[in-house]
């Protein structure tokens, strides 16, 4: 499967759970902290285009960031909300877990994420 990207916010319950359920089961990932680290406008653009649903799918609609923006998303053009959430990372649905070809968990879904079992990559932990 390649090495696997796990964008986390550790204060995140289901980052949380993630990253146990993944330690648990003897997965190794690179994590990336989505507060400290970012991703740049490029980057979210690479991922978008990892993604089945595009915005629907990595977007936190649900968040309180997400509803003190009084926007609505839909009448944004694509570069300008990808600028938003590059301003406020809180708007990514946490965790978001890629194997670089295709956006595989978002969220923790332990059934989506026995699909990395047996699967071995190196640990390399950003801080």
């Amino acid at each position: 499967m390649g090495n696997l990207m796990f964008y986390s916010y550790p204060s995140c319950t289901s980052c949380r759970k993630a990253k146990k359920w993944l330690n648990a089961n003897s997965i190794d990932f690179n994590e990336r902290h989505l507060f400290r680290e970012t991703p740049t406008h490029k980057e979210l653009v690479q991922l978008l285009s990892l993604t089945t649903e595009g915005l629907d799918e990595i977007l936190a609609t649900r968040s309180q960031t997400f509803k003190k923006l009084g926007k609505d998303i839909n009448d944004l053009p694509l570069s300008a909300v990808i600028e938003l959430i590059v301003q406020e990372p809180k708007l990514l649905r946490r965790p978001l877990i890629t194997d670089g070809k295709k956006l595989v968990v978002v969220g923790y879904n332990p059934d989506a994420m026995k699909g990395f079992a047996g699967k071995k990559t190196s640990l390399k932990k950003s801080s």
